[in-house]
């Protein structure tokens, strides 16, 4: 497609992902971008390495948010792109330079017309850890300015471009990092009676993580537990005197969520005394579920169903985790998927969306605001 001044300004930021609260390129390209908008009606403050934009309405009765997530993942980028990473290690491969463009663009409508309500555009750090949507949340900055109704959007690589996914009530589950360290008393291999191997520990307490969801988890309700990366040992004849597991759980309810880590814990504990080791568990960066509020949902789904070039889709929740839930815990609102049809998936060294769905995004939330805003 040709290259309008959004898709460009995607590729731009594409270049220079950053890790969670070490955004400060982008945040800088942000704001310089910002400032050269009109800025009659604009208020600007930052909060860290994000930004509050406030758009100031002709007559407002109440202020509409829209949130824009603004960091990269530790990831070497393997895309054909003329425009990689210039960061070495680092990827947007989760799709939020797409959504600071279409946050920008958004901006850019509003920041050239008038509209009767008041709009507040959240630029967020650390959306992929450790958390911005919470801290960012209880900043004085959003309590002076905290809108009524907020509304983010997530790119979809299994969607078609044109179509936008999403549901009443919850959307994304509830997720929580997992760590667990193990230390026991390592040694030659030829004296095992000597040591408290921690690969065999770390080996028999993955296979009793995975007990948890067959049998302490209502099998009407539904949770994950992934062990993702195992290390231990140093070299092939030294039993091991550390091992450390790293993982995530995902749940659809938060009341499976404490009963998983309760019995984390449990078994955790068990391990340590059969073992004779120490043992140290942290959760690291824990996301509440993206709820959709019904009564906001259905009216932004009404809209959308009306537009000619949207497809909506009625979708299924899913274990992804987002940061935006918290957000979603105070505030009504809604997220949705945004088809961007790729092969390859969120988190993944080749993803790349297809561009015609920042026009699409644009087109649609500008209208919605113009609709919502001046009711």
């Amino acid at each position: 497609m040709a290259e309008n001044e959004f898709v460009k300004i995607r590729r731009e930021l594409h270049k220079i992902p950053e890790l969670g609260f070490k955004e400060v390129k982008t945040q800088r390209f942000l704001l310089d971008y910002i400032k050269n908008l009109p800025q009659e009606r604009l208020e600007v403050k930052t909060w860290k390495t994000g930004i509050f934009v406030k758009v100031h309405g002709t007559n407002p009765t109440k202020t509409i948010g829209y949130r824009a997530d603004i960091d990269g993942l530790p990831i070497t980028e393997e895309t054909n792109y003329s425009f990689q990473s210039q960061h070495e290690g680092l990827m947007h491969a989760c799709g939020h330079d797409m959504h600071m463009a279409i946050g920008l663009g958004v901006l850019t409508y509003f920041a050239q017309r008038e509209i009767k309500d008041n709009l507040l555009f959240i630029f967020q750090p650390a959306e992929e850890g450790p958390g911005g949507a919470q801290p960012m949340l209880q900043s004085d900055i959003m309590k002076e300015w905290l809108p009524d109704f907020i509304f983010a959007l997530h790119v979809a690589p299994e969607y078609p471009v044109g179509s936008i996914a999403l549901k009443e009530g919850l959307l994304f589950a509830n997720t929580s990092e997992l760590f667990i360290d193990l230390k026991g008393k390592g040694g030659h291999a030829a004296y095992p009676h000597t040591t408290n191997d921690m690969v065999v520990a770390a080996c028999q307490l993955v296979s009793q993580l995975q007990t948890i969801v067959a049998r302490n988890v209502d099998p009407l309700d539904s949770a994950v537990i992934t062990v993702g990366k195992i290390q231990g040992g140093t070299v092939q004849n030294i039993i091991a005197e550390r091992a450390r597991i790293e993982g995530t759980i995902r749940t659809l309810s938060p009341e499976s969520m404490k009963r998983v880590k309760e019995r984390i814990e449990a078994i955790v504990k068990g391990v340590e005394v059969g073992y004779q080791c120490e043992t140290a568990i942290d959760y690291g960066c824990m996301y509440h579920q993206v709820y959709n509020h019904h009564e906001v949902t259905e009216e932004f789904m009404e809209f959308a169903k009306m537009q000619t070039n949207v497809d909506v889709i009625e979708c299924k929740e899913a274990m992804t985790g987002e940061d935006f839930g918290y957000m979603l815990k105070d505030i009504p609102g809604l997220m949705f998927w945004l088809g961007v049809q790729s092969e390859y998936g969120l988190h993944h060294a080749k993803l790349q969306p297809h561009e015609e769905a920042i026009d699409i995004a644009i087109s649609l939330i500008t209208q919605y605001f113009e609709h919502k805003g001046n009711q």
